[in-house]
């Protein structure tokens, strides 16, 4: 079984300020103007930073051609700006029981760790490494931000990659986890599985819609026990 993990909300908490404040100042840096945060609207929870990053820019009145041209510019501008930024632990910031949780997964045989986020992949593993918990998830595995703007496209993108290139991870055997309702909205692009969990901003009724609900990693184990 894949198990595809996001990270703010689910494997982490609190730790997306320095991260945010990063994807500010690429945007002054690359584009020249002062984005708003209030511009996303009610919470960034579950989005990309591509997609936060547009959002913020069009209310700025940026256009969509000059976004897309820059795209780049701002996801390595970000992810340098964040190197800076980052503190060196970030091990308080692990949701309690993460970490055992994961070491029992990851001694399974029969499953496999990756990552389904919506931060750019060097912001996503510097910020679990620094949490301690970056070694669980392999590289080249897993999808990201800096993969596609629009989250939907990733759980595709991360089984084709757990399958090796020459095919897909099947979807049957596919199990996305995540903390908002957008987790819940992706794997469901791509016909898959989702438990959520609700150490994130949103509680069980806001999550009704994926397979299972839990409240901490030591329920997450079970659910993912009985699947």
């Amino acid at each position: 079984m894949l198990l595809l993990f996001d990270i703010d909300g689910t494997l982490v908490q609190r730790a997306s300020g320095e991260h945010a404040q990063s994807l500010i100042e690429a945007l002054r840096v690359i584009h020249g103007v002062d984005a708003d945060p209030n511009a996303v609207g009610d919470t960034v929870a579950g989005r990309t930073d591509g997609e936060i990053a547009r959002i913020l820019l069009l209310h700025a009145g940026v256009s969509a051609a000059a976004i897309d041209e820059c795209a780049d510019a701002v996801a390595e501008e970000t992810c340098r700006r964040y190197f800076e930024r980052c503190p060196a632990d970030l091990s308080e910031r692990v949701v309690p029981g993460i970490p055992a949780l994961l070491a029992e997964l990851a001694g399974q045989e029969s499953l496999r760790l990756a990552l389904l986020t919506g931060n750019y992949e060097p912001v996503a593993r510097l910020k679990l490494k620094r949490a301690g918990v970056g070694h669980w998830f392999e590289r080249g595995q897993g999808a990201f931000g800096s993969d596609s703007e629009d989250r939907a496209e990733l759980p595709a993108l991360a089984r084709r990659r757990a399958g090796g290139g020459s095919h897909s991870f099947p979807r049957e055997k596919t199990v996305v986890i995540g903390d908002t309702p957008r987790d819940i909205a992706c794997a469901r692009a791509d016909g898959l599985r989702c438990i959520a969990v609700t150490t994130g901003p949103y509680g069980a009724e806001a999550l009704a819609d994926a397979d299972a609900v839990v409240v901490d990693p030591q329920q997450l184990g079970i659910a993912l026990a009985a699947l």
